[in-house]
């Protein structure tokens, strides 16, 4: 009998978690090119976002981490800072990862699960409490993630998108009060100069796939 993707994880025994390298960085950027490649729209540029952050004063190097299986690279994390500034504009730096990504052929098989739990321990040695991210909830409630509505961290327009989670890593560290979610600057990448950084890697196609719908829904979707 074919062993199920939960059970391959479990039998792969050679399975390594470790920040990344300079000599990681070409390998990082094609993973998450060939993870995000239409997921979101045709094609992507997280690929560029993650070519970008490394030199961003808000990128969080402690935080940036790659799995190894078999001694082969299949997936990264990376963290940045972020901020909450409450009604009184005091501010609360926290944090918020991504892009994470996993080669798709070792997708949902756990990978990226165990890379964000490493990171949370490794984040919460460092002094953090807090991480807020924009994500679909399926893929991170089961890790403690909940909506940002329940602590009262909204955008700026004072909207709360279905997609804004929340996880506490140190219960209990955010005052009953309104916050305000900024994410680092780095996230508002240049369109142009992502497709001109595109263009010069191996061609792959742009194409519509369900997914981008589903994206746009979330994307879209907001919290009464």
């Amino acid at each position: 009998m074919k062993p199920t993707k939960s059970k391959l994880l479990q039998m792969n025994n050679k399975v390594l978690i470790r920040n990344e390298v300079e000599t990681d960085y070409k390998a990082v950027e094609k993973i998450t090119r060939m993870a995000f490649w239409n997921f979101y729209v045709p094609g992507c540029n997280e690929h560029y976002l993650v070519h970008m952050m490394r030199s961003h004063k808000d990128f969080i190097p402690a935080l940036d981490f790659v799995i190894e299986v078999d001694n082969k690279l299949i997936g990264n994390i990376m963290y940045t800072k972020a901020r909450l500034v409450d009604e009184k504009k005091e501010e609360k730096e926290i944090l918020t990862f991504g892009p994470i990504s996993i080669l798709p052929e070792y997708q949902r098989m756990g990978y990226g699960k165990l890379l964000m739990e490493h990171s949370f321990k490794k984040a919460t040695a460092l002094g953090y409490d807090t991480i807020v991210i924009l994500g679909n909830p399926a893929n991170y409630v089961s890790s403690g993630f909940k909506s940002s509505k329940k602590y009262s961290v909204c955008l700026e327009n004072d909207l709360y998108p279905s997609a804004l989670m929340l996880k506490e890593l140190k219960p209990g560290m955010l005052d009953v009060k309104k916050w305000f979610y900024y994410y680092s600057p780095v996230m508002d990448i240049d369109e142009q100069e992502a497709q001109l950084f595109d263009d010069k890697l191996e061609k792959m196609e742009k194409k519509f796939q369900p997914s981008q719908e589903e994206f746009y829904i979330h994307s879209q979707s907001f919290i009464q």
